[in-house]
């Protein structure tokens, strides 16, 4: 299958590709800029110039390919969350023009969606429906393209998918105990997050690609819930400091925008995910990731 893969030389299309091709694919990946592009062509995949906002450079894309993994997505609102709703815009114009290419094919198309706020406060399951918010708007457009003719479905993905060059929301939870000298959480820490490594999220991928069913959504959740105490636990005892509880008013000091998401009680069963396509996780989890020294040798400032 000749596939077109968006976000290729991001941390999970770069484990994504190269499953793809041990899967006996043939890739094309979307890369934004030169250093995107050489890193696409040294994981053995042909290279098609592009970007989110080029929305002619995905319909060629889509055009040329017996199938879609579409991964990429505008990262800038972390430092700024007001920006997520233009992003959010972004992808879903993205799914559109990725999926009106593919329409009345059968093709598949992938797209990786995420797991907070999907159920707060109790277990999300594949049935839930996400509101509008966060990916939402994305995962309506994959419903509504379920039903002309396209193979299209969801990965929902957890607040942290792991693994060596990971620059999400662990490392930035790192940056702040190594900086305040102190692994914090949230109130009395309970709060749990799901958990995925990245090889097992891109052997998900693959799996979805390959025979996922039209308007499926599958979760990419290795650990079902990881209390956030445990995490800090974890840095804390990597780092040598003290673990500590924060209230909530005094959240927003340390952890800054993630204050809000360490607080957020976001469990997710991938129960019907492994019934339905036989995903079986068999890499570290997030705890047990967190041991080697990846994670800490250049954790970044809070």
């Amino acid at each position: 299958m000749r596939v077109f893969v968006t976000g290729a030389s991001g941390f999970i299309g770069s484990a994504v590709v190269p499953e793809l091709l041990q899967a006996g694919h043939q890739v094309v990946g979307l890369a934004r800029s030169d250093a995107s592009a050489r890193a696409v062509a040294a994981a053995g995949a042909e290279v098609h110039r592009g970007s989110l906002d080029d929305l002619d450079s995905l319909r060629v894309g889509a055009e040329k390919s017996d199938g879609v993994i579409h991964l990429a997505f505008v990262h800038d609102f972390v430092a700024d969350f007001s920006r997520y709703e233009a992003a959010a815009r972004t992808d879903t114009r993205a799914v559109e023009t990725l999926g009106a290419a593919l329409e009345g094919s059968g093709r598949p198309l992938v797209i990786a969606s995420g797991l907070l706020g999907v159920a707060p406060g109790r277990l999300a399951v594949e049935t839930d429906v996400p509101a509008a918010m966060m990916r939402g708007l994305s995962e309506q457009a994959v419903r509504a393209l379920a039903t002309r003719g396209v193979r299209a479905s969801i990965v929902r993905l957890p607040p942290t998918v792991h693994g060596r060059g990971d620059q999400g929301f662990v490392p930035i939870w790192i940056g702040a105990a190594r900086a305040k000298g102190v692994a914090a959480y949230v109130g009395d820490g309970t709060s749990r997050w799901p958990a995925v490594h990245r090889l097992d999220a891109a052997r998900l991928f693959r799996l979805a690609l390959e025979r996922a069913p039209a308007g499926a959504a599958l979760h990419a959740a290795a650990d079902e819930g990881v209390p956030t105490r445990e995490i800090a636990g974890a840095i804390g005892r990597r780092l040598g400091v003290p673990v500590a509880s924060k209230p909530a008013d005094e959240a927003g000091a340390y952890f800054g925008f993630l204050a809000a998401l360490v607080a957020l009680d976001a469990p997710a069963s991938s129960a019907l995910t492994r019934q339905q396509l036989g995903w079986r996780p068999v890499e570290p989890g997030l705890l047990a990731d967190l041991e080697p020294e990846h994670y800490f040798a250049a954790a970044p400032s809070a």
